[in-house]
């Protein structure tokens, strides 16, 4: 094994991919060649470092230095400079909004202090394409382990890990794995729902992006515990970089034996299979992901039969998302008592979050259960550009709560969050200063929901219609107090009687931004008028504002 005295890892996930990294890495590459280095320093491409809006970003080891927003007339510096003199180059040093000074390495930065890492552990250290790296890192050990140990005791272990689903529902893995284990029949499925339609959200997409080896040895751990021979990863198909790293992982996989007949010679059987989903955002839904995966119309079964009965071409099926199964190989490896020790007693383990919206350090984060939003915020985020103020922070995605600046305390775990109105849902955490007009972006909710609605069962196709005609009257100027009434009554309706968790979700991004920002409904109904001074209506309707008040008048 060739041994270098540098590594220069170069983020190649789909966010530094669109800012140039591969003209970055290119660069790097002809500079450290045409330098007679090339024996003496690797470039390596990864997966996210989780700083996306400071891409491309680089990290020079063994020193672990990070450079941010490098450009390939950048590279004559760093080699010059950093790799053969040992001096770092100032200018392209990250440095965080509290310290003026240039951050040195990465376990330096607050951004990185007070994560947690265990999903995200090999992203932006490893060459996602490289087996080779993923098994220098401890890559199918776990796997190893589960056939020695047998499916019964790994069962036992997941389900004392006290893990929960992290596509949004949180229901307990180890108890769905025992549901799916039970189940007769000589056929049975393992299913990752990698669709991940929330706006704002891209965690999964990151995650096989820079590590696609983790999710097939979580897949196949699952198939040994439950008895299934085949799995299935389901895809939306725009994530091309994402599909073309798991495509070559499975192959690699299957050529050293990792998948496929008789792995490890121990009689267990298991293959991956990618399938691609069309965009659809109700495919998050797992029956309806089933049905396309099926090459049916992507609607959601009524359940019962669930899943673990009834499930994938009829068969026993056990569904998780990216995320679960990529803690999979860390708890067989380390135990549930390991895990437990972090997070919360009853959400343990960590949380993989995209940060997105007016906050200084957008990207990706990984914490321990019940860190607070204002740490995450704060601590994290780097806070609120621009000086501004902080509004308002929707945790879950689109079909989350929004929260104010009063609950910026509470901890972000799915029990403390459902109590606070909100849910912890697809890890995508969308922040707004007071720029923002609340009742427009719940407008602009309610049209995505309008869009994506699959249109199957009347409460969510009507309700979701005559939810943005509403919105649609209040940011128009039209709106009245009957209306904000008739908002409240179609909502809860829509919670209590639409099919899947689409129609039944709406609801909550809309009334918690009534239930925490209702005054500015009420100046959008009795002044006409709009406190951020954002929502434009038709022309010929706008009439003067009160004078003084800076609002926008209708």
């Amino acid at each position: 094994m060739h041994l270098y005295r540098a590594h220069v890892l170069v983020c190649a996930g789909t966010n530094c991919s669109l800012k140039g990294h591969r003209a970055v890495r290119d660069a790097l590459t002809r500079e450290i060649v045409g330098r007679g280095l090339g024996d003496e320093i690797k470039v390596v491409e990864t997966g996210c470092f989780g700083l996306c809006e400071q891409g491309p970003t680089i990290v020079v080891y063994p020193e672990g230095v990070l450079y941010c927003r490098v450009k390939a007339e950048d590279v004559p510096d760093l080699v010059g400079i950093h790799l053969l003199k040992g001096r770092r180059v100032d200018r392209l040093m990250y440095r965080e909004p509290t310290r003026p000074v240039a951050v040195q390495t990465v376990p330096e930065l607050d951004y990185f202090r007070k994560q947690v890492r265990v999903v995200l552990d090999n992203c932006g250290v490893i060459d996602p394409d490289s087996l080779e790296e993923y098994i220098g890192h401890g890559g199918y050990t776990a796997l190893a382990r589960a056939l020695e140990d047998g499916p019964a005791r790994v069962l036992a272990e997941v389900k004392a890990s006290g893990l929960r689903g992290r596509g949004g529902a949180g229901f307990p893995a180890g108890l769905k794995w025992e549901f799916g284990a039970k189940a007769p029949g000589p056929i049975k499925y393992v299913v990752c729902n990698a669709d991940e339609g929330e706006p704002g959200t891209f965690k999964d997409r990151l995650i096989l992006e820079g590590d696609p080896h983790r999710i097939l040895e979580g897949m196949a751990i699952c198939g040994f515990a439950t008895g299934a021979r085949q799995g299935y990863v389901y895809i939306r198909g725009e994530y091309g970089l994402s599909i073309s790293r798991l495509e070559h992982s499975i192959r690699n996989a299957r050529e050293l034996g990792l998948l496929g007949e008789n792995i490890f010679n121990s009689g267990f059987s298991f293959d991956v299979e990618v399938r691609f989903g069309a965009g659809a955002y109700v495919c998050g839904e797992e029956t309806a992901l089933f049905e396309s995966l099926e090459g049916k119309r992507g609607e959601p079964r009524i359940k019962p039969p669930y899943p673990t009965e009834v499930g994938l071409f009829g068969r026993p099926t056990v569904i998780n998302n990216v995320e679960t199964l990529a803690n999979i190989p860390a708890i067989v490896n380390r135990g549930a008592a390991w895990y437990r020790s972090i997070g919360t007693d009853t959400c343990p383990g960590t949380k993989v979050f995209t940060l997105t919206g007016d906050i200084v350090n957008e990207g990706l984060i990984e914490v321990p259960m019940g860190m607070t939003l204002r740490e995450v915020i704060y601590d994290i985020g780097g806070g609120i550009p621009g000086g501004r103020r902080f509004k308002m922070a929707q945790t879950g995605g689109t079909s989350g709560g929004c929260l104010p600046e009063s609950l910026l305390d509470v901890p972000m775990d799915y029990d403390k969050l459902a109590a606070a109105g909100s849910a912890l849902g697809s890890g995508a955490l969308l922040v707004m200063d007071d720029t923002h007009c609340i009742v427009d972006v719940a407008r602009v909710f309610a049209r995505f929901f309008l869009h994506e609605s699959c249109g199957q069962c009347a409460p969510c196709r009507e309700g979701t219609l005559q939810l943005h005609h509403i919105l649609d009257r209040f940011t128009a100027g039209r709106g009245s107090r009957e209306d904000l009434a008739l908002l409240g009554r179609l909502a809860k309706t829509m919670a209590g009687a639409s099919l899947c968790p689409l129609g039944q979700s709406v609801p909550l991004s809309i009334m918690t931004t009534l239930k925490h920002f209702e005054p500015e409904y009420l100046a959008h109904i009795d002044d006409r008028a709009c406190p951020a001074g954002t929502c434009r209506p038709p022309a010929g309707g706008m009439k003067p504002a009160a004078a003084g008040n800076g609002r926008r008048g209708y």
